[in-house]
């Protein structure tokens, strides 16, 4: 079974595959029910997770419910333990980019929040925006989330000014990327044209670059205060197996 489970995810691309949940979540959550591995965004457990990775396959990273990564259960952790984002009785402006379908229904429903979605192509966007052009007033949310989307944005500068514009002072941001903490300093290279050999050295095809430690700097230089939160650090190493986690992962959380 497990053997068929990796054939799908290789074959099929993460995105069809999550267009395909409807059906392929129910099926999936009662053929690997068990009590090992737990994804706290729905609290339900399973006997494994999925595999997954372009290239170099994972195990047990892809949720079989909310078919969530690693980045996704840590974020949610994060907003859940150490934030008001779900309790807090004062209503804030969200805005989230390219909203990962895990989050999305589960934000949408929140009494508590004003939220917006918005992306170039995402049928979830509530507001179809360049993110080096963005339509909203300066000073305008209280909270932005701007997941994996950075690497995917040749001027990642003029992007993150443009959150730096809209986010109100005081507000809170969280731009995860993925990011290789061994390189000191980001890399990209143009000059790289093919797909494939793409996807090899960025991690996928349409990266643009490979983020380093410098991308904390790179936040701070905008003017952004950044926090680089290694939330692993925080939990047991029961927990870090439990939820399946990538030990060490950095949550950059910036406030204006």
């Amino acid at each position: 079974m497990k053997k068929l489970f990796k054939f799908i995810l290789n074959t099929i691309p993460r995105p069809i595959l999550i267009r395909l949940s409807i059906v392929v979540r129910p099926v999936l959550a009662f053929l690997l029910k068990g009590n090992r591995f737990t994804d706290p965004i729905d609290g339900k457990s399973f006997r494994m997770f999925l595999p997954y990775g372009y290239g170099n396959q994972r195990n047990n990273v892809l949720s079989p419910s909310t078919l969530s990564l690693e980045r996704h259960r840590l974020l949610w952790l994060y907003l859940q333990n150490e934030t008001a984002f779900f309790t807090s009785t004062e209503k804030k402006k969200v805005l989230h980019f390219a909203p990962e379908q895990e989050f999305y229904k589960r934000f949408k429903k929140q009494k508590n929040i004003d939220y917006t979605t918005t992306d170039l192509l995402s049928p979830l966007a509530d507001v179809k925006a360049d993110i080096c052009n963005l339509p909203f007033r300066d000073n305008e949310y209280d909270i932005i989330f701007c997941n994996h989307v950075l690497e995917h944005i040749p001027d990642d500068t003029k992007a993150m000014q443009e959150l730096f514009r809209v986010l109100k002072p005081g507000g809170m941001g969280i731009f995860q990327i993925p990011q290789d903490l061994s390189r000191a300093t980001t890399f990209t290279d143009d000059s790289i044209v093919d797909p494939k050999e793409r996807a090899k050295i960025f991690g996928q095809y349409d990266h643009v670059r490979v983020y380093g430690r410098d991308y904390f700097d790179k936040l701070r230089s905008i003017g952004f205060t950044v926090i680089e939160e290694d939330y692993t650090a925080k939990l047991t190493p029961e927990q870090v197996e439990r939820y399946c986690l990538a030990p060490g992962e950095i949550i950059p959380i910036c406030f204006k």
